[in-house]
């Protein structure tokens, strides 16, 4: 299994937020980082063929973003994914799967085993609107999770879980990461420390890093600050310690 991403560039207005990226994955888990504006969720949608590609082509196995084919084995969750608050959980679960293609008699079994498999068991015939954040998060998850995706895309999937759900759900994504090409996008770096095979960097609409992250590279969240969040005031301020003999 391959995805294959050559030269993607999307531009809106007189910004480009993907710039010709280039990518060749295959069955792992891939942890996406960036700051606000980097241009992740962009990328995340042209890799999901809702947004198209100014120039360039994404395909996995060779077929084409913009076929059936190619959405039939895809599963994805958006910051913000969409549901019906007056729906039961097993009654979502049990539409979403019917969009997908599965028979309604699979869609209910399915439906069953993923409120399960993300402690939503008790919850599945209560409505969506008297979940909390992190229950609807974790229906979310499910959702992305019934027709057994190959490429499995999540943008931001840990927001509003406790500790113990974001563990939960690292095992998930463990486990989907064996058979699947999996494509976490988040700001926590300790997820993508104890999730992804391999990290990918994006500044400016561009990769500044893709590879695995090693012990020897020193500690991924002080360069995630350095690059992103601070534009170097980590290293200034861990500077300004070492000449006052502080500690930070």
């Amino acid at each position: 299994m391959e995805l294959i991403l050559d030269r993607v560039t999307k531009q809106f207005r007189n910004k480009i937020a993907v710039d010709r990226i280039s990518l060749r994955l295959h069955p792992g888990v891939y942890g996406l980082l960036g700051a606000n504006g980097a241009g992740k969720t962009t990328l995340l949608r042209l890799i999901c063929g809702i947004l198209r590609c100014d120039s360039g082509t994404v395909s996995l196995d060779g077929l084409d973003v913009s076929t059936e084919e190619y959405r039939a084995g895809l599963g994805y969750l958006p910051q913000d994914f969409g549901y019906y608050p007056e729906f039961t959980g097993m009654d979502f679960l049990v539409y979403m799967a019917t969009l997908k293609g599965l028979a309604r008699s699979q869609a209910g079994r399915r439906a069953a085993e993923l409120l399960e498999l993300v402690s939503l068991g008790d919850m599945g015939r209560k409505k969506i609107k008297t979940y909390s954040g992190g229950m609807k998060q974790r229906l979310g998850i499910a959702q992305a999770l019934l027709n057994r995706p190959r490429l499995l895309i999540l943008d931001e999937p840990t927001a509003g879980l406790d500790p113990k759900e974001r563990a939960r759900f690292r095992n998930l994504i463990g486990e989907a990461g064996k058979e699947g090409i999996v494509i976490l996008s988040t700001h926590i770096v300790s997820d993508i420390e104890q999730i992804a095979d391999t990290v990918l960097m994006m500044k400016d609409g561009r990769l500044i890093f893709q590879g695995e992250w090693q012990e020897g590279q020193g500690d991924l969240e002080k360069f995630y600050l350095e690059q992103f969040e601070d534009g170097g005031l980590y290293q200034k301020m861990n500077e300004s310690g070492k000449e006052s003999g502080g500690n930070l």
